[in-house]
């Protein structure tokens, strides 16, 4: 049974264990996700879907994710439905992330909602402040394994985000974006 039949066949009970989980402190939410981040059994995706129906600010039905990702700052996180973040991609969304529907994060992914600034000359770079900027991923994008997604940027609708790739700047909707940094090479239908 696929994710989608499962979530409308399922929706009920899904609910209402969403519901159960409210009880749990976050903390202990945040420690359930890291033993049961390993793995890629059904058993395993579905506990880390309930776990981040807690922990992030929203989340769609029918999100998968991968083993081995690391996720910072859950609660400024929006997943829409038809997610699938695939193993080992990092993600920090201390200066928001939104992420549509039917997006497809490929293995080993970056996406990172903040820089460093270096303002400060008195002080090591590592140690001057954040500035954190918002990344959003529209509706029906795929991005390629590999690939860094960086903070501020906007990526349209249909769009394929190529293996590899580093985004520094927005990607216009329809769009095939590719190389370091990313550049549009193809319009897509």
């Amino acid at each position: 049974m696929n994710g989608r039949k499962f979530f409308k066949t399922f929706n009920l009970l899904i609910e209402i264990l969403k519901k159960l989980f409210l009880i749990l402190p976050k903390f202990v939410i945040r420690f359930l996700f890291s033993i049961f981040s390993s793995g890629s059994s059904n058993f395993l995706v579905f506990t880390r879907y309930l776990l981040l129906s807690r922990l992030c600010k929203s989340i769609g039905h029918n999100v998968y994710t991968g083993p081995n990702i690391v996720l910072k700052h859950a609660e400024k996180l929006s997943l829409g439905k038809n997610v699938s973040i695939h193993a080992g991609c990092y993600i920090d969304a201390g200066g928001f992330i939104d992420i549509g529907d039917n997006v497809s994060i490929a293995h080993m992914s970056s996406i990172i909602s903040f820089d460093h600034s270096y303002d400060d000359i008195n002080v090591p770079i590592k140690y001057n402040p954040l500035q954190y900027k918002k990344v959003t991923i529209n509706n029906d994008v795929w991005i390629g394994c590999g690939a860094r997604i960086l903070s501020g940027v906007n990526i349209g609708s249909r769009s394929i985000v190529a293996a590899g790739a580093v985004v520094t700047k927005d990607v216009p909707e329809n769009s095939l974006v590719v190389g370091v940094p990313a550049r549009v090479i193809k319009r897509i239908n």
